[in-house]
């Protein structure tokens, strides 16, 4: 594996979360008069991805000005350039803070995982109020870049697109645990039908003419350059560790919000994992590093949290579900039903929740029947990006904040160390062999959170840190 100075591989966060970290930010609610903007007022917004997923952060917003809109893709984007016209467009980031550095309030970041953290970084170094999309960052590292920026700013509104933390099942299961209906929680599973991309292949072969309504370069950022395929862009990106964060990366966020906020799990002490291999010969698993795996099985533990006993999570994808809870009758659904949920299992009740936590009910669910649950919780009342708008308005801190969406993202990234460790090769020639190598990564990997480190197999530090650092 090769090896990169720590002060090349971490430039630009260093850099950007200086910045961010330098300025303080003073709310023209706080200031009044000329440029005061009271909570009936419209924020100005702009976007960094307009099309894909950004259309839906675009349009959870669209009752404010939108200002400007970037995209390295105008086929894509089309339809939100058409929707919003007035707004500025342009393909390159930098080009439109330079341009609208004034007159932007907050920006709304849905690209691919890897240039995540470079654009929030940015905006945040402006003085931006930032909203992006879940995972929140791609490497661990780049997460604490984030969220130390917005702990140095408090000013600056915050916000992840996991959207069940704005929803009614987040709470709702937080209101049934601390009925004591569960009693002690000491195990949570939780499944996802994903990937439902092309995924475990590798990186695909040959290369594609760049089409004229995109450009390749601003899409892949600082990650390193490669020929363009259709099989990265759009959507597959999320199937390649240079781009996505697989599975895990995916849905985690969504799936894993509310047992890891309701059971205050914070930082895991370790994660070990198995994955799904694909063979294209008898015998011999193909070797794809640049792939994440067709599926994956995690466990991540949880020591004790004063009163709590430790917790074990178990996490599966790729299809593979769970046992299914003791009394849970034959035909109902597991989670979702279409193969996205988790269970919490305490010593006197199990739980069973569908994706965004949504949907909780006792097992036997019959127990919910004669059960009323006292809601004493404050409901969202908008939806998650309207409550990154008013927190805006009102300087409050929204439901998936950066010092709360913080440490849920390490832990799935952590859990994708894990998934990487179980095939990672790292060269160990010797005089007989100058090709062998060794999977150091593939046991029980045990976890410093505060140091952000890999305390008993150091080579898989390697994936804690940012390496995309491509000029472009």
């Amino acid at each position: 594996m090769p090896k990169m100075s720590s002060s090349n591989r971490r430039k630009f966060l260093k850099t950007a979360a200086a910045a961010a970290a330098g300025f303080t930010i003073v709310p023209r609610h706080v200031l009044g008069g000329v440029g005061y903007t009271a909570p009936s007022d419209k924020v100005n917004v702009a976007a960094i991805g307009a099309g894909g997923k950004g259309k839906s952060g675009i349009l959870a917003v669209e009752s404010e000005n939108i200002v400007a809109l970037c995209d390295v893709d105008d086929k894509m984007a089309a339809e939100m350039y058409q929707r919003f016209p007035k707004a500025t467009r342009f393909r390159d980031y930098r080009k439109m803070l330079d341009a609208h550095a004034k007159d932007i309030d907050a920006v709304v970041i849905s690209t691919p995982d890897h240039t995540h953290a470079i654009t929030g970084l940015a905006c945040m170094a402006l003085g931006k109020h930032v909203y992006i999309e879940k995972p929140l960052a791609h490497s661990i590292e780049e997460v604490r870049a984030l969220s130390e920026a917005a702990k140095a700013n408090p000013k600056l509104i915050t916000q992840m697109g996991n959207q069940g933390a704005s929803g009614e099942g987040i709470r709702k299961t937080q209101e049934i645990y601390e009925s004591g209906l569960l009693g002690d929680v000491h195990t949570v599973y939780a499944f996802t039908n994903r990937p439902v991309w092309p995924q475990g292949g590798g990186a695909p072969k040959g290369s594609q003419p760049v089409p004229s309504h995109f450009d390749w370069n601003l899409w892949l950022g600082p990650a390193a350059m490669r020929d363009y395929h259709e099989a990265y862009h759009p959507f597959a990106w999320r199937g390649y560790w240079d781009f996505g964060t697989g599975a895990l990366g995916d849905m985690g966020c969504h799936i894993l919000d509310t047992p890891f906020y309701i059971l205050e799990l914070g930082y895991p002490i370790s994660a070990e994992a198995s994955v799904g291999q694909v063979f294209s010969q008898n015998w011999t698993p193909d070797y794809h590093p640049e792939s994440c795996p067709p599926s994956s099985k995690i466990h991540i533990s949880f020591p004790a949290r004063g009163s709590k006993p430790p917790v074990e999570l178990i996490w599966s994808d790729g299809g593979i579900l769970p046992r299914r809870p003791e009394g849970m009758k034959a035909d109902e659904k597991l989670g979702d039903g279409g193969g996205n949920g988790f269970i919490m299992e305490g010593t006197r009740g199990t739980l069973v929740a569908d994706v965004y936590g949504a949907n909780p009910r006792l097992i036997p669910t019959d127990l919910m029947d004669n059960i009323t649950v006292p809601e004493v919780l404050p409901r969202v009342t908008t939806s998650h990006g309207m409550d990154w708008i008013n927190g805006i308005k009102n300087n409050y801190q929204p439901s998936s904040h950066f010092g709360k969406a913080g440490p849920l993202t390490e832990t799935v990234l952590m859990g994708n160390l894990a998934v990487r460790g179980y095939s990672a090769r790292f060269p160990k020639p010797t005089a007989d062999r100058p090709d062998a190598y060794e999977v150091p990564g593939r046991t029980r990997l045990e976890w410093d959170g505060a140091k952000m480190e890999v305390t008993n197999v150091p080579e898989m530090n390697f994936y804690v840190r940012n390496q995309k650092t491509r000029s472009f």
